[in-house]
């Protein structure tokens, strides 16, 4: 089985072989957007809510897609079906392509597209099971007047160095607080947390991402009568909770068992288990055969 594919300046190849040029300016400042998107059965999880993300995102930071969602949407189905694997993860990429140095963004001529599918373990089985640990970064997202954290932008600086705290700490995940000390957002994932039979995440006003995981969750929750709402919340919110889990393309569904050294009331709670369920009837209605 290949270890991964890249689709680049229109070939597909193995993953080992796919070079970008030094000069484009998404290796050199960070400048475009990606997505990334999930595979079960070989089908593409959600496509279309991720290409309008991407297009979206795009759009936020003046960067021209030349290709249709049609056209990026065939690329990503070949790519899958060149992994040769049923189940993984597509990276979608978008930089504004090469240019000569400096930060400009006139000086590049074209937008360059880099589609990647691979295998994506955020966490072990075991975890997945028991429940992972996380703390409190003293990291801060950036503000929206900063950059909007509706962008999913290359730039995750930000994040990187609030996970460098998690590994010190010897935990699984950080969250990320705003500069109000509202909380955001975890590095790759957003929060849920439950309280009396209730769920609520930050609102995308204090730093979350929209996330397609998270969208769909609230939206399970609501046809399964559970009252859900998004609402600022603090570390006192986290550490206090029935419940605590996370969601994210990546990670999927992954219930918390213990915040800066604070162990939750359960883990995996009762509505986790009502909520992880729902979740994977729904990816095995929307793809036929998925594991």
């Amino acid at each position: 089985m290949n270890e991964g594919v890249c689709w680049l300046e229109g070939e597909i190849v193995p993953l080992e072989q796919a070079r970008v040029p030094v000069l484009d300016h998404g290796f050199l400042y960070g400048d475009g957007v990606f997505e990334g998107i999930r595979f079960y059965g070989g089908v593409p999880f959600l496509l279309v809510e991720h290409l309008r993300r991407l297009r979206d995102s795009a759009r936020a930071i003046a960067l021209d897609l030349p290709w249709s969602e049609a056209e990026l949407a065939g690329i990503v189905e070949a790519v899958v079906e060149a992994a040769g694997r049923e189940d993984g993860y597509v990276r979608l990429i978008v930089t504004r392509g090469e240019g000569p140095l400096g930060i400009d963004p006139a000086s590049c001529e074209r937008p360059r597209l880099i589609v990647i599918a691979s295998r994506l373990e955020m966490v072990d089985r075991a975890a997945r099971r028991e429940g992972i640990r996380l703390v409190v970064a003293a990291t801060r997202r950036l503000p929206p007047d900063g950059l909007d954290p509706r962008i999913k932008s290359l730039n995750y600086l930000n994040h990187v160095l609030a996970r460098i705290e998690a590994n010190r700490a010897g935990a699984d995940e950080a969250v990320l607080l705003n500069a109000q000390g509202r909380v955001a957002e975890g590095t790759a994932d957003n929060l849920f947390v439950v309280r009396d039979g209730r769920l609520a995440t930050p609102p995308v006003i204090d730093g979350a991402l929209p996330g397609i995981t998270r969208a769909l969750v609230l939206q399970l929750a609501g046809e399964m009568g559970i009252e859900v709402q998004e609402q600022s919340l603090a570390p006192y919110d986290l550490y206090t909770a029935d419940e605590l889990f996370l969601t994210g393309t990546g990670a999927e569904l992954i219930p918390v068992r213990e915040i800066d050294g604070r162990p939750l009331r359960a883990c995996p709670g009762p509505l986790f288990l009502r909520c992880q369920q729902a979740f994977r009837r729904y990816i095995a209605a929307c793809c036929q055969g998925a594991g």
